[in-house]
């Protein structure tokens, strides 16, 4: 093996794919080409506890500079690709000479969605999905007062609780009726939206936003109901797109996300991509998934750097996620769409426990909020599409994997 092998995008799963192609002997020369100025990072922290202040930008990186040196990998830090030729197996670089591959890696990652009002160009007015927008973030935070949040998922939910720690006023504006809705039931949603309000958290549910009002720097939110929020910083939280424009502009199929097969594969057998900007085929749930998942991008960089090295592995993972908040720990394993029975284990009241999705009669996903081994054995069970006897579930004393029929 001594192809050239450009790895394009510097998220997580490039910093996976370079320590996998490592592991498994990779002799060709690799090239990491990235439109930040920074070496391969984590993204989940920037939220959590770089956010707070108590992590430095060196304890994000996936790896410390010294480990591309010994790995001989040609970086290009800080540059955007501009299109992908795949007759000339080169991609086009702003302001930089051309790039050839012989086997091409897109893991593109995403972007933050942008929300389409009056008033989301104005100072004081940030999306998070990168280390410059946590530092900008970061230094608002310390001349404001009151910041108000668009959006209640994890993002949303997860910065609310760093500034209220921090001792900001904070008000939450969420157009759906409850939060973190797309991902946990309503169960799991009154848990959180009653921690929040404990916290000193102002929830505006089922409202959306009309205007960001100021002249040169946000002084409020105007939601569609028409009440006017004052604001000293304003922080949207609204979701994520995959960036597929390149993929698709070069030919590749783009459905939600750039198809791959599950060995990580496009249909251009020398073009593989990974992570957030891939939709991809899961044997467990038996459908294309686009996962917005740290778990989702290492796995697929294992996957496709075991099968650019001449191995035959198969992707097939039961997803994963979590998210911090406060003193809160959520652990949500597989996918509950399509549950028709969900099951309390545990007590809310103790903040440790555990909502089980069941269809009928398999475990599909598991919802722990302070209970890792009930996370880690519904991994197992959910892969095996286990059978749960409904006698004894709610019981904590019993351990999920002694109730797999």
């Amino acid at each position: 093996m001594s192809d050239r092998l450009v790895i394009a995008g510097a998220g997580h799963a490039a910093g996976q794919i370079v320590a996998s192609l490592r592991q498994h002997d990779f002799d060709g020369q690799v090239v990491l080409v990235g439109d930040e100025p920074y070496l391969p990072y984590q993204r989940p922290p920037l939220s959590k506890k770089f956010l707070a202040g108590d992590m430095s930008v060196e304890r994000l990186y996936f790896k410390p500079e010294s480990f591309y040196d010994d790995a001989n990998v040609e970086r290009h830090c800080g540059k955007r690709i501009r299109a992908i030729d795949r007759d000339t197996h080169t991609l086009s670089i702003n302001g930089a000479s051309d790039i050839a591959y012989d086997k091409l890696v897109l893991a593109f990652g995403s972007r933050a969605r942008r929300l389409q009002v009056d008033g989301e160009d104005l100072e004081r007015v940030h999306y998070l999905r990168s280390i410059a927008d946590v530092e900008a973030i970061r230094a608002d935070m310390e001349s404001s007062r009151r910041l108000v949040i668009v959006g209640a998922g994890y993002i949303g939910l997860e910065v609310a609780a760093v500034a209220r720690q921090a001792g900001l006023d904070v008000t939450v504006v969420e157009m759906a009726d409850r939060v973190m809705s797309r991902v946990v039931s309503p169960e799991i949603s009154d848990f959180y939206q009653i921690e929040h309000a404990n916290q000193g958290v102002k929830l505006r549910l089922s409202t959306g936003v009309s205007t960001l009002a100021g002249k040169k720097r946000v002084k409020a939110v105007v939601t569609s109901e028409g009440e006017k929020i004052p604001a000293d910083l304003v922080v949207i939280g609204v979701g994520i797109v995959p960036n597929t424009e390149l993929a698709s502009a070069a030919g590749l199929e783009v459905d939600n996300g750039i198809v791959v097969d599950d060995h990580c594969r496009t249909a251009d057998p020398d073009i593989y991509a990974v992570g957030d900007c891939t939709m991809h085929p899961n044997a467990i749930y038996g459908r294309m998934l686009r996962l917005e998942s740290v778990h989702n991008a290492l796995e697929q960089a294992k996957t496709a750097a075991a099968n650019i090295c001449g191995e035959d592995v198969a992707y097939c993972q039961v997803p994963w996620f979590w998210s911090d908040q406060y003193d809160l720990k959520l652990q949500i394993a597989g996918l509950s769409q399509s549950y028709d029975d969900v099951i309390i284990r545990g007590n809310p009241a103790e903040r440790s426990f555990s909502c089980l999705y069941l269809h009928e009669g398999r475990l599909i996903a598991v919802d722990a909020i302070n209970a890792p081994r009930d996370f880690m054995q519904s991994k197992v069970l959910i892969a095996e599409r286990a059978l749960l006897a409904a006698e004894g579930l709610a019981d904590v004393d019993i351990q999920l994997k002694e109730l797999a029929a």
